[in-house]
């Protein structure tokens, strides 16, 4: 017999096709799902960060991403239709991996606030890998790629308090600013290599430059004097003189917006009361809900000294361990109001979304000091996380065409991070009224956190009451 060998048969077109899907699905569910995980992360090593560098300003350690990823959002989304979604991805992937390498570098303060900074570009990239995805994949493929992106979030629910736990109780929060800089490198190799550059395109389009600079502007100024209003004084002349800018600035932007010929955010769209109003009620529910993390994170992290601090001073371990019942929460609430949102009145279940937010961290006002008592509020404020989280997409769709989706999408993740960044910003000035200053960290007492929670279960309170606004949708895939 012959000693040749014959070819392995050629690999069939559809196995290869299927192959390459499923590697842009990784790719994409890693991007999206990253942002959240570095939220996680940076919340659990706030305290540790404001222990070593001794600062009474860790508000900004999560501020800063939030602030410039809000600022930058607007731009990424309209390049991304200019010039291609997988370009404006990988740059604002590029970006982050700079600033997350900046701050796991930094060996002071304020080197370590112009990495977060810079880091914060990368929060662009999760509606930019929601809005390629319709594009990249065959029809049939949309719908499940677009379902695992948004079920990745299980994955970040469960494991990443442990993840987090285990960096910070193992290798410090060095650790956590390095597994955040290797992480988006992955994520940039991944984009690189497996998710194809879209084809769809707004043909002669232009950057609306004035529009972005002056709504950036109005929102960092009044970000910036929320945060300083402790330190100059509520009635200063100075806080007032910011406050008043940045309404002017943003007034400003509106006339703008209403007479150039490609705005950010087109007026036929956000002035139809169905738009505006659920853009409004989601931003203000969800973006309270985003904020809670940070009270209720330093909280449970910060250390129990008598008269200075009273937190719960637990590890980051244990931390993942008690909280693990309220991620299920979470999860099995969101994954039970896509089901009801087939049958049940979106505006309803946001609003029993936020009604629950409002009982749970309403009981956690009064009752914070054990694990069990942190079960019992986070449980009921969780199934009410899980139900608002679930549904926010679920009315944008409803309340525009599938033309306007990716604009829509976009001025609700920035209405989102405003109400984030304002409240949060707010959570620290009030916490910090009855709080203490030990050798240059700012440390917390029980009534800091308490009020703390409190205004937490007002802005959700605000939420629910926004939803009685929103008009009864009429579905588009539906005939009017």
């Amino acid at each position: 017999m012959s000693d040749t060998q014959t070819a392995p048969p050629p690999v069939p077109e559809r196995s290869a096709s299927t192959a390459r899907n499923v590697l842009a699905v990784v790719a994409l569910v890693w991007t999206v799902q990253l942002v959240s995980l570095v939220a996680a992360l940076s919340g659990v090593a706030q305290a540790e960060v404001a222990i070593h560098f001794r600062t009474t300003e860790i508000a900004w350690f999560t501020l800063m991403t939030l602030l410039t990823g809000t600022f930058f959002l607007p731009f990424a989304v309209k390049a991304a239709a200019l010039f291609g979604k997988k370009k404006v991805l990988l740059v604002a992937t590029g970006l982050g991996f700079v600033g997350d390498l900046v701050a796991a570098l930094a060996t002071d303060y304020r080197t370590l606030l112009i990495g977060r900074g810079i880091a914060g570009v990368y929060a662009a990239t999760a509606p930019l890998a929601y809005a390629i995805t319709r594009d990249i994949f065959p029809r049939r493929w949309v719908g499940l790629a677009s379902a695992i992106l948004a079920g990745g979030i299980g994955l970040v629910a469960f494991g990443g308090p442990f993840l987090s736990g285990w960096l910070l109780d193992d290798h410090g929060f060095r650790g956590v600013l390095w597994f955040m800089a290797i992480s988006t490198a992955v994520s940039f190799v991944l984009v690189t290599l497996f998710v194809p550059e879209s084809a769809v395109r707004t043909p002669g389009g232009r950057m609306d430059w004035l529009g972005g600079l002056l709504l950036g502007g109005g929102i960092t100024a009044l970000v910036y004097a929320v945060g300083q209003g402790s330190h100059w004084g509520w009635s200063s002349g100075k806080f007032l003189t910011y406050v008043a800018g940045a309404a002017v600035v943003l007034l400003v932007f509106v006339f703008v917006e209403r007479r150039v010929a490609e705005p950010l955010f087109p007026p036929s769209m956000t002035k139809r009361r169905p738009v505006w109003t659920v853009l409004l009620a989601t931003s203000v529910a969800a973006g309270s809900l985003s904020a809670v993390g940070i009270v209720v994170q330093l909280l449970v992290l910060m250390p129990a000294i008598p008269h200075v601090s009273d937190g719960l001073g637990w590890s980051g371990t244990h931390n993942a361990i008690v909280t693990s019942p309220i991620s299920a929460a979470i999860l099995l609430a969101a994954v039970g109001t896509g089901w009801l949102a087939r049958r049940v009145d979106t505006r309803v279940l946001l609003g029993t979304g936020s009604a629950l937010t409002v009982l749970g961290y309403g009981i956690g006002t009064q009752l914070h000091h054990s694990a069990a008592q942190i079960i019992e509020m986070g449980l009921i404020a969780g199934v009410g996380t899980g139900m608002v989280a679930a549904i926010v997409p679920i009315m944008i769709i409803e309340a525009v065409s599938p033309e306007e989706q990716a604009l829509a999408n976009g001025a609700q993740t920035l209405g989102q991070g405003v109400a984030q960044i304002v409240v949060s910003q707010l959570a620290f000035v009030v916490m910090a009224q009855h709080g203490t200053v030990l050798k240059g960290t700012q440390f917390y007492l029980d009534k800091g956190f308490t009020n703390g929670l409190w205004l937490v279960v007002g802005c959700c309170a605000l939420g629910a009451v926004l939803v009685s606004l929103i008009p009864k949708a009429v579905r588009h895939t539906e005939p009017a």
